[in-house]
């Protein structure tokens, strides 16, 4: 028996009810590799159609916990998840809920850009094509999603063209065109504008503006002036060293509405990391 996610998702453009559950929920979230904790005790919700960015410093556990949203961590030897993470109320680590189907509806966009080795076109119907959409619809999502991805004026004429000919801000945006192209809900980002000029870095910004009327986002970033700009709410985690060990546990500080957050957190911990005072 598997569960049907499709019984718990709003259809997209249809009027939410008064107190819509959250897209992405997680609760006492704790995240083990083999014997070590490497993230307790997290708290989540994640509205429809928002920004959210993780914020922290390295090995805060941030990128850990997007990864639990689309079950990515289970292929990493001797990960354990306990706890809930919930999308549109279903548990996501109920056995019975199949995995890939969780990251078609929860698609993921890395920190370097990562085209396969084969056109553009081919790139974008990857996923469709794994999921028996028929070819004759093929076109259609290519064009849909390139043009969701603000990419489509620049690569219309060499679709046929090798996807690693593209610029490294080209092959970001085919990357979030490629996961687009599985009709997700939600897109994870882990750093997705790290290994690119401030130019490209730019438009990958102006472009999660332009999704979030369709898609709720994740985002992970080390660039506070980035998490500052995109972002409608901002969770801030950062590391805890055991008094018996030296192991460190990230933590998540503070959640809140990312103005908030940068201009009157609610933690000293978040205000030092904020202004630069540590971290």
């Amino acid at each position: 028996m598997t569960v049907d996610l499709d019984s718990a998702v709003v259809a997209k453009g249809a009027v939410a009810p008064p107190a819509p559950l959250p897209v992405l929920t997680a609760n006492d979230l704790q995240v083990y590799y083999g014997d070590f904790q490497a993230v307790r005790n997290v708290h989540l919700a994640i509205p429809r159609n928002e920004i959210v960015a993780m914020i922290g410093p390295s090995g805060c556990g941030k990128s850990t916990v997007l990864r639990c949203f689309n079950r990515m961590n289970e292929l990493i030897d001797g990960c354990r998840v306990t706890g809930h993470v919930c999308y549109h109320g279903v548990d996501l680590y109920d056995p019975r809920v199949d995995a890939v189907e969780v990251r078609r509806r929860i698609g993921m966009v890395f920190q370097k850009p990562n085209p396969f080795p084969k056109s553009v076109y081919e790139n974008v119907v990857f996923g469709p094509r794994i999921a028996g959409v028929a070819r004759a619809e093929f076109d259609g999502i290519v064009e849909s999603s390139l043009r969701k991805a603000a990419l489509w004026d620049e690569v219309k004429d060499r679709l046929k063209a090798s996807a690693l000919g593209l610029s490294g801000g080209q092959q970001q945006r085919l990357c979030i065109a490629r996961a687009i192209a599985s009709n997700p809900d939600v897109l994870l980002m882990d750093e997705p504008c790290s290994a690119l000029d401030p130019i490209a870095t730019g438009r990958i910004e102006d472009l999660m503006h332009e999704l979030k009327a369709d898609y709720t986002i994740v985002i992970v970033t080390h660039n506070m002036q980035q998490a500052a700009r995109v972002s409608d709410r901002t969770a801030f985690f950062t590391v805890e060293v055991s008094s018996d060990s030296d192991r460190r546990t990230g933590v998540l500080v503070e959640y809140d509405d990312t103005e908030k957050i940068f201009s009157n957190p609610s933690d000293s911990r978040t205000e030092n990391y904020v202004t630069g005072r540590f971290g």
